[in-house]
């Protein structure tokens, strides 16, 4: 994972390919973001190839902890299959998906 600090309120985290990675990395996030409570994430699903529901409950925890705060979670380049598991978890509309990062970085810079 690679966690980019580009603005100020602005996270951009790149995902690792292997699940027990990913889940670790998301909790480390959570930890930055507990700390930083001012940013929004953009997270790029570009690099994963499966997700489990550790990395989905990380994840949830994210977005509640984003919520809390006024911000935003944005995940992109995610793909089908992994869209798909969110779906059949029932949280497609829970979370907001963007096609590729120039539209996740326009999604940030709309609202702020």
């Amino acid at each position: 994972m690679t966690i980019h600090h580009p603005p100020e309120n602005l996270i951009v985290v790149d995902l690792p390919s292997k699940e027990i990675q990913i889940a670790d990395e998301l909790r480390a996030v959570n930890e930055i973001i507990g700390e930083k409570p001012d940013c929004d994430v953009i997270i790029d699903f570009s690099g994963v190839e499966a997700i489990t529901s550790s990395s989905l409950s990380n994840l949830l925890i994210l977005r509640a902890l984003l919520v809390e705060r006024g911000r935003r979670l944005i995940l992109c380049n995610v793909s089908f299959i992994t869209r798909c598991v969110f779906n059949v978890a029932g949280l497609e509309d829970v979370f907001e998906f963007v096609q590729d990062m120039p539209a996740a970085a326009a999604a940030v810079h709309r609202l702020n």
